[in-house]
């Protein structure tokens, strides 16, 4: 039974960020009475092997939904075959500025500049820690917004020495338009500095914990074609585990002459779709089998995420696409793949 069509227009009522917390707040209602049941995908049938992590289907909860592992056990009783929370850093802190979530409904699309909100890596294993959620759990990593780029490598061996353990896999958020400079990690010496350290912390943990917590790399959607190879061949270069394609984009091509069109922040939902997808392909062109992507951008459909796997996917998120379509979404995606 999918309720939320009935729900929406009211949560549209709301002010974005108050709706965000109130749809969990119902989730997890939903998931504590067992009404969850009503609507929850059939999504058993569908495991894959990727990364040596067994998934119970291919389709994920993108970062950003449960920055603080608050609703581990709620999001996963929709079904989901794996779920990623945070974006978390090393030190609680309060985002940007509010208003900070914009919808752009006709676009079905999302602008925010959220800055990585979160209570701190510290919360967020404890509520790991209380969930009784038993599937494939990433967490995304990233740095205080105070800590200058020069030492962003520190935040993410904190990040990363502390979620390691009860971790299924570990995500470097490198690619978020909201935390001043953050993107530059994406580039020249200072990628290859961040890659270097955080593999050979991740074989020093290996051996610590006798665990292999695969990493997993975010980027952005607006990288040019030799950027994009070249983020490749250094991601293969320092074996890492996976990549995540994409984040939001900052590019307002697709939406302009929006009322909010030209609020500083990412652009997610249907308009980055077809740049993402765009990055997944040249991806997988570079990889030629050799890493697994991620695919996060603009799945709105079945098919949606149908196209994303056919550019060379392994996995799917979503994120946007739950707040104009509902939990349904992941059964109609299920049921085309």
């Amino acid at each position: 039974m999918n309720l939320y069509p009935i729900l929406r227009p009211a949560l549209f009522s709301l002010d974005p960020e108050l709706a965000h917390h109130v749809t969990l707040k119902l989730l997890k209602f939903t998931e504590k009475t067992g009404l969850s049941e009503l609507s929850k995908a059939s999504s058993d049938n569908k495991h894959v092997t990727v990364m040596g992590l067994s998934f119970k289907n291919p389709v994920g909860l993108a970062a950003g939904l449960d920055k603080n592992g608050d609703y581990i056990d709620a999001l996963a009783a929709l079904g989901f075959g794996f779920l990623e929370i945070g974006t978390v850093t090393p030190r609680p802190q309060p985002g940007n500025p509010k208003p900070r979530l914009f919808r752009l409904p006709e676009h079905e699309a999302i602008i925010n500049r959220m800055g990585f909100n979160n209570k701190g890596v510290e919360h967020l294993l404890k509520q790991v820690k209380k969930a009784n959620y038993q599937g494939v759990l990433g967490i995304n990593i990233g740095k205080n917004f105070d800590t200058p780029i020069k030492n962003a490598t520190d935040d993410y061996l904190i990040g990363l020495r502390k979620s390691y353990e009860l971790a299924s896999y570990i995500t470097l958020n490198i690619s978020s338009p909201n935390t001043k400079n953050l993107r530059q990690l994406q580039q020249g010496d200072e990628i290859k500095n961040l890659l270097s350290s955080l593999k050979e912390e991740q074989l020093i943990l290996q051996q610590t914990h006798e665990k292999y917590t695969p990493l997993v790399v975010k980027i952005a959607p607006d990288l040019n074609d030799s950027e994009i190879m070249h983020i490749a061949k250094l991601l293969l270069e320092f074996e890492i585990d996976g990549v995540i394609a994409t984040n939001t984009t900052v590019s307002r091509e697709t939406v302009q002459g929006h009322l909010h069109a030209e609020e500083i922040g990412g652009l997610s939902g249907a308009p980055v779709k077809d740049q993402s997808t765009y990055v997944v392909a040249g991806l997988s062109a570079e990889f030629n089998g050799k890493l697994p992507i991620i695919a996060a951008g603009g799945i709105l459909s079945g098919q949606d995420a149908k196209d994303k796997l056919a550019a060379g996917a392994s996995l799917v998120q979503v994120y946007s696409g739950l707040v104009y379509r509902g939990p349904q979404l992941i059964e109609d995606i299920l049921r085309i793949l």
